[in-house]
């Protein structure tokens, strides 16, 4: 029977919880949010759990495998970070989330976001695009070098040169590779060294420094003029684990100016290792591709929220799933290491040679090793095996005592 109130059907759970949730992922699809770590966990999935607080509020958080894979550092309880990501509902405990999609600590925020935002433009215009770069010269005659005349950089160049290639001719296009001036003076070294005409590849680099150190070859102003150089570019800025923007562009990335003229001047004697330099290049140019069809993979897989939604919702129960089963199966396990050992203590007490340890022995008559129980079954003469805890005796019957 249906009693009618006089209002509207009343909603299920399950109804208002899901019409929460489609507001709040419409209203909040994309937030930035910094906060302090805690309560961090990572089961066995790879995906990162936490929450979010400060001084008056929290919330939780999810960060999954897929997504926190790129990161450079690992997150931990204490830690103040930005992050970038959606609102949601987990609607098994009608709790509203953080679907996290990228994560920084504080005070790289800026500058980071910064390198991904121009990263990422730039990556749809096609400046990455593999089929851009430009095979390098096998043997050039004459390079271009672009970058500060009194720095290490161009010492360490001139110093594998005259090693390796004593003949090739350098040309220096001298430019600041620190501070505001430098992306417009490096931009304008690379112009002029491809107006001069007559060169084979260029060099543009300087030695390893702080993330603000290498900001100038993280700009717009000098992706473009290497993008636009006639010239084959090497991109040298010596840090050789994270890359710049000038990386991604140039025709090939070396970790540092020395191992750019390496690259540049090969001798005779590396002929042989030619079949390897070819390999690196492939290897190079893979990367670029991956990183482009991960770009449009991910921009794709942007455009199906539903379906990304439905995984990680999914996701989120088969985790909560995981970890009652892990306590049962810790509990199961106990009771059942407790029963074994029980039945060791009983089964111990039966055990028929344990009386030989309080002095007892085993006696049987030999030949035939007939367990003796009574005197009456032996004579005088008779040999006898004493089995005793340790070892065992044999010994021969000289009286029988009534």
């Amino acid at each position: 029977m249906q009693l009618d109130l006089g209002f509207a059907a009343p909603m299920t759970i399950t109804e208002l919880t899901r019409r929460i949730k489609d507001s709040l992922e419409a209203d909040f699809s994309e937030v930035w949010v910094q906060g302090e770590i805690t309560n961090l966990r990572t089961p066995s999935s790879g995906h990162i759990y936490f929450a979010m607080k400060d001084k008056e509020a929290q919330i939780r958080a999810v960060f999954f495998r897929m997504d926190s894979r790129f990161m450079k550092f690992r997150p931990e309880d204490g830690l103040e970070v930005v992050v970038r990501g959606r609102v949601t509902v987990y609607e098994p405990r009608g709790e509203y989330q953080i679907i996290v999609e990228h994560m920084e600590p504080v005070g790289l925020g800026a500058m980071q976001l910064a390198f991904l935002q121009l990263k990422e433009r730039l990556g749809k215009e096609g400046l990455f695009d593999p089929a851009h770069k430009r095979p390098l010269p096998a043997y050039p005659k004459r390079l271009g070098v672009v970058t500060s005349p009194t720095g290490a950089a161009f010492r360490d160049i001139l110093k594998v040169l005259r090693r390796r290639a004593p003949g090739m001719q350098v040309l220096l296009a001298p430019a600041s590779v620190q501070g505001d001036l430098a992306p417009s003076e490096i931009a304008r070294a690379i112009s002029d060294l491809n107006s001069y005409g007559g060169l084979d590849v260029i060099i543009a680099g300087r030695g390893g420094g702080s993330p603000e150190d290498l900001a100038a070859f993280n700009t717009e102003t000098v992706a473009r003029a290497i993008y636009n150089s006639a010239i084959p570019v090497i991109s040298a800025v010596g840090h050789e684990v994270d890359f710049t923007i000038a990386d991604f562009v140039a025709d090939l990335r070396a970790p540092t100016p020395s191992a750019a003229a390496e690259i540049v001047a090969r001798s005779e004697e590396e002929l042989k290792d030619a079949l390897a330099s070819l390999r690196g290049r492939m290897v190079y140019s893979t990367t670029q591709a991956m990183r482009y069809l991960r770009a449009r993979l991910d921009s794709e897989t942007r455009a199906l929220p539903d379906v990304r939604r439905l995984v990680q919702d999914r996701i989120l129960r088969l985790d909560e799933k995981a970890e009652r089963l892990k306590v049962a199966a810790a509990y199961l396990m106990q009771g059942k290491r407790q029963r074994l050992e029980n039945a060791a203590v009983r089964l111990s007490a039966l055990e028929p040679l344990a009386p030989l340890a309080r002095g007892f022995a085993l006696v049987r008559k030999l030949p035939d090793m007939e367990l003796v129980r009574d005197a009456s079954g032996v004579k005088v003469g008779d040999r006898l095996g004493l089995q005793l805890q340790r070892g065992a005796l044999e010994c021969r019957i000289e009286k029988k005592v009534p």
